[in-house]
């Protein structure tokens, strides 16, 4: 379990997609204008991303590595579709907000980098937990993203007002240029974030090894 922890953790901070791969940032720019948006792509991205893993583990060995590419993004086609429907059919409003980059997820690098990086070489469970771990990281960062751009350039979150009347909307944080400067700052504060982590885990390393030393 420790294990499987760890292969979905690292997708939440660590290797977070958006912050730290700094991939897949066209959505990020461009549909997180709303939280409902942004949560919705999020959702819609791990239910893909984790679903083409697994399928990716299963097939590996029956898959000649000439003709890998295009199996995978035939998959990652298929697994799009279906969400696509499953949205126009019961969320036709949110469906009709994220437009074009909704069709645009097949071609989602994040997803097809784990297919060829994590998911062709492991089994199944480490698979879905890899593809859960990078898809819930990148609904994470859509998540709180949308959630600054709305409140600071809408002063509204899920549109409900948050602010008082005389609140002034900040209007370039709706705009993409708003996103691109957001996101710089979110991904410096997760790299600073990363960089106390690991010098923490090396201070703690050299104060067992001290100990390990004065015990022998």
């Amino acid at each position: 379990m420790k294990e499987l922890w760890n292969i979905f953790s690292k997708g939440l901070v660590a290797e977070n997609p958006i912050f730290i791969l700094a991939l897949s940032l066209c959505p990020a720019l461009a549909v997180t204008t709303t939280v409902i948006n942004g949560l919705t792509m999020g959702l819609t991205v791990t239910f893909v991303i984790t679903t083409n893993n697994v399928v990716v583990s299963i097939v590996r060995n029956w898959v000649n590595p000439k003709v890998r590419v295009p199996v995978y993004i035939t998959s990652i086609a298929t697994i799009v579709t279906v969400a696509q429907l499953v949205l126009q059919a019961y969320f036709p409003e949110l469906y009709k907000a994220l437009g074009i980059y909704l069709a645009l997820v097949v071609v989602f690098a994040i997803i097809l980098a784990r297919a060829e990086v994590y998911a062709s070489k492991h089994g199944v469970v480490k698979s879905f937990a890899d593809g859960f771990g990078m898809g819930c990281g990148f609904t994470l960062a859509m998540l709180i993203i949308s959630v600054i751009r709305e409140l600071v350039g809408a002063g509204t979150i899920l549109g409900m007002p948050v602010f008082g009347d005389g609140y002034n909307p900040m209007l370039m944080m709706v705009l993409p240029p708003g996103a691109f400067i957001l996101i710089g700052y979110l991904v410096a504060a997760t790299k600073t974030w990363n960089k106390h982590v690991e010098e923490k885990k090396a201070k703690e390393a050299r104060r067992m090894e001290l100990m390990k030393g004065a015990e022998s």
